[in-house]
């Protein structure tokens, strides 16, 4: 997960009640077993409905749409159910997690940091160090590399393609990168073990990268191992792309993967793209499962004021460093305004949480009418607010990260600059953040009479003679957009085969054989992945890492800070994802 670019775990949403669901057959097609409205009438009385999972009731006299958040049965591979069972078998003894733990801490041992403004590939050589993690892979996974064919771009990026026996089928997309965000030097004391050592303690692997994300491509590459081990050939190509600085927005990694993969099988050439993500975690009162089907986009912002420089003991009013600190102060005065769309990913995500038990009986309703009523959607709005990791995830935000000014403590500061992070609405763009900071400042500006200049653009000129200048840009590297949001309806056949996918291997893991054992949902990722560079892949991308909440926040994960660590059984229980998912899209009839 990108250091500039932190992933936080979704919003959850919740539960579907049984009479909802749909199946998935094994040739991908979407059954469903219900559609349509349930109404819930009024007749000469009040009708009542109980909520399933034993939610209170609550009244209605609207429509109530009983496809909300639709969800799939586990979806278990037929043709290839029994090296899926075989595989199942060995994932749960004792010397195949001893063999898990091996893999990963093997790779968390080897140091492979990556940092902002590095200088390119060849000429910095703190990128040497892939080469050690390369010849660490090629150890580990020796059936991987003598049976696929690998491709490195820009040295240390990877590309796998595992060839299928028929060449007409879209090939299935993983991604995984192999960086980890660096270890503070004074915080190294403060791990409970070194940060690289890859101790396994009984229970969890402990290190840098143990989750972020060298889980997601050590288990994929373990999947993968483990199938040729059982003679698996694909009828489908199964491509593993690999970047070595997603942490640092993959300018070197990814940027460069993408146009390899796009000559190798053509815009929309693959099925679909799983890339890492948030996973599942109890909500409300379930299990929810989000992956990621949108992202948001990303902006920085650099605000500079210039003025005359001089002594410090004949200062004017204001010096760059005052109204700077004015300007931002400003900012922060006017977050961006924020409402939740019918329609947007975000909507659909609260629209799950009418199934949820813990949910206030009042605020399901206003969701439930939401969809219909102005005034239920802006109540459901306000309720929804409160959580502002929610409120976060729905509007486009706004963080000042970074200032500087001044050189001496008896000069007047000549120049001084700030950076404002934005991450950008699904609903938004980068033209309209641009938009609004620019008209935030105007009047101040004005104030203070500084000539303005945003992104390019005269604004204003100041009186003559002007104080100074204040200047919007750009910091760093162009805005992003946010990302297409990917299909999820009941004919997106690979969203449908990924739910139920998520489904079996979560139930498998845990010898369960109900389709009411977690819920899944569409996600949104407030940061952004090494996906950004690969919208023209294919349609389908999700962001999902099949672990339960650990990326999300829980006490011990340690993502992007001390004591990173994975448990042992949530690493197989990736490994388990991985096959099940590789199986799952080879029997399919994705194009």
């Amino acid at each position: 997960m990108s250091a500039t670019n932190e992933k936080t775990n979704e919003f959850l949403p919740g539960v579907l009640p049984p009479r909802t669901r749909r199946t998935l057959s094994s040739g991908g097609r979407i059954v469903a077993l219900r559609t349509g409205l349930v109404v819930l009438a009024v007749f000469a009385s009040t009708f009542l409905w109980r909520a399933p999972y034993g939610i209170g009731p609550y009244h209605s006299h609207q429509e109530f749409n009983a496809d909300i958040c639709p969800q799939v049965s586990e979806l278990i591979p037929k043709s290839n159910g029994a090296l899926w069972r075989a595989l199942g078998e060995t994932y749960e003894t004792d010397a195949f997690k001893m063999r898990a733990v091996d893999w990963l801490a093997g790779a968390v041992r080897i140091p492979t940091e990556s940092y902002d403004q590095m200088d390119p590939v060849g000429t910095d050589p703190r990128w040497e160090k892939f080469g050690v993690f390369h010849d660490y892979l090629l150890k580990a996974f020796p059936l991987v590399h003598a049976s696929l064919e690998v491709t490195k771009v820009n040295t240390y990026g990877l590309i796998y393609v595992w060839k299928g026996t028929s060449s007409s089928l879209k090939p299935l997309l993983l991604a995984a990168h192999q960086d980890v965000v660096p270890v503070e030097e004074t915080t190294i004391d403060q791990w409970q073990y070194p940060p690289f050592s890859g101790h396994f303690d009984g229970e969890r692997i402990w290190g840098r990268g143990s989750q972020d994300d060298k889980s997601g491509l050590i288990g994929i590459l373990s999947a993968m191992e483990n199938m040729l081990e059982n003679k698996f050939q694909p009828t489908r190509t199964v491509v593993l792309a690999s970047g070595f600085d997603e942490e640092t927005s993959g300018l070197h990694g990814a940027q460069m993967l993408a146009p390899v993969l796009l000559e190798m099988f053509g815009e929309n050439g693959y099925a679909m793209l799983v890339d890492e993500g948030s996973g599942y975690g109890e909500q409300f009162g379930r299990v929810i499962a989000t992956p990621g089907v949108s992202e948001k986009g990303y902006l920085d912002v650099m605000i500079n004021v210039a003025s005359p420089g001089g002594h410090s003991s004949l200062p004017p009013l204001h010096t760059s460093i005052g109204i700077l600190a004015d300007l931002l102060v400003n900012i922060e005065k006017n977050p961006f305004e924020v409402h939740l769309e019918r329609g947007s990913s975000t909507y659909k995500i609260a629209q799950c949480l009418v199934h949820t038990p813990d949910l206030p009986a009042s605020l399901r309703r206003d969701i439930i009418h939401a969809e219909h009523s102005e005034l239920a959607l802006r109540r459901a709005e306000h309720e929804l607010f409160k959580n502002p990791m929610f409120k976060n995830l729905v509007g486009t935000t706004q963080a000042i990260d970074l200032i500087h000014g001044g050189v001496k403590v008896n000069a007047l500061p000549e120049q001084a600059w700030a950076v404002v992070n934005h991450r950008i609405s699904t609903q938004s763009s980068v033209a309209a953040t641009k938009g609004r900071d620019t008209e935030l400042l105007i009047s101040l500006a004005s104030q203070f009479n500084l000539s303005y200049t945003a992104f390019g653009a005269r604004i204003t000129d100041a009186d003559a003679p002007a104080f100074g200048t204040l200047t919007l840009s750009e910091a760093y590297t162009h805005g992003l957009e946010p990302a297409p949001v990917s299909p999820t309806g009941h004919d997106a056949v690979p969203y449908q085969l990924l739910s139920g996918t998520i489904r079996a291997a979560y139930n498998s893991h845990r010898g369960l054989s109900n389709d009411d054992s977690l819920i899944i949902s569409p996600g949104i990722m407030s940061g952004n992945t090494d996906t950004r560079y690969y919208w023209k892949l294919t349609e389908h991308i999700f962001r999902y890492g099949h672990t339960d909440g650990a990326r999300g926040g829980s006490i011990i994960s340690g993502v992007h800070t001390v004591n990173e660590a994975i448990k042992i059984s949530n690493f197989v229980e990736m490994i388990r994802f991985f096959t099940t998912l590789i199986l799952n899209v080879d029997e399919s009839e994705l194009p």
